[in-house]
């Protein structure tokens, strides 16, 4: 994700120091002290050893950012080692988006009112789409899209995983749906269960799931149905983004 958030500013001209693993920090430490922004672009998991090595190498007004895909955590770790402005955000797209999809980039207040501002242009300036929202309401609704996701299906897959028996029942609706989730299971599944367990939300959403279960369990199909129909009624203007 990094790589392409780096060719994205670098086709509009933006001076770019890019630093990976193994770090040099010596080099790094040149690039960092001249930097108007520092955008981390590393696992969460990563972040706190990060931030202790590049913090004390950054100018008090630069602005710090990261793009992980929960908020509460990092904004927490990057306003404890940084006392200049501070802000979250996450591209809710992949490193591959499709030419034509909307690029949204939520955008997270940490510190300094104007660093969101400054985020906001600076994203529209790179074609992005910035929103504004607040840690908690990202990490709650990641929690629904992201963590959910992902753990409803392998907790599916896995349910209907070793039948040998269903093999000769297979239809094209289930083999969509097994392509539909071989890339997240099979290349991000490690990611994905990071992700699930560092979002504090991540086990309310399964709770409140588990509702739905329990309604269909006692045979409330056409309720479901009439609540699922939703996401294609007009009363959503988002169901078919």
């Amino acid at each position: 994700m990094g790589q392409l958030l780096s060719r994205f500013m670098r086709h509009r001209k933006i001076l770019v120091f890019t630093h990976d693993r193994p770090l040099n920090l010596d080099l790094a430490a040149v690039d960092l002290v001249q930097s108007d922004l520092v955008l981390l672009a590393v696992p969460i998991e990563a972040l706190p050893e990060v931030l202790q090595t590049i913090c004390p190498l950054i100018s008090s007004s630069t602005l710090l950012a990261d793009i992980c895909s929960v908020k509460e955590r990092p904004l927490r770790l990057m306003l404890h080692n940084h006392s200049g402005p501070v802000v979250g955000t996450h591209p809710l797209f992949g490193p591959q988006p499709e030419s034509q999809s909307e690029l949204k980039v939520a955008v997270v207040p940490g510190r300094d009112d104007t660093a969101c501002a400054r985020m906001h242009a600076f994203c529209r300036h790179l074609g992005f789409m910035p929103f504004a929202t607040s840690a908690q309401t990202h990490d709650q609704a990641m929690a629904k899209i992201q963590s959910l996701n992902f753990v409803t299906t392998i907790s599916y897959l896995a349910a209907v995983a070793q039948d040998q028996e269903i093999m000769d029942f297979i239809t094209p609706s289930f083999q969509r749906r097994l392509q539909a989730a071989q890339k997240m299971l099979t290349e991000d599944g490690a990611l994905f269960q990071t992700l699930f367990e560092a979002n504090p939300y991540s086990q309310d959403a399964v709770r409140h799931f588990r509702r739905f279960l329990n309604l269909a369990a006692a045979g409330e199909l056409d309720l479901l149905q009439d609540m699922a129909d939703w996401w294609w009624r007009g009363d959503n203007s988002e169901g078919e983004s």
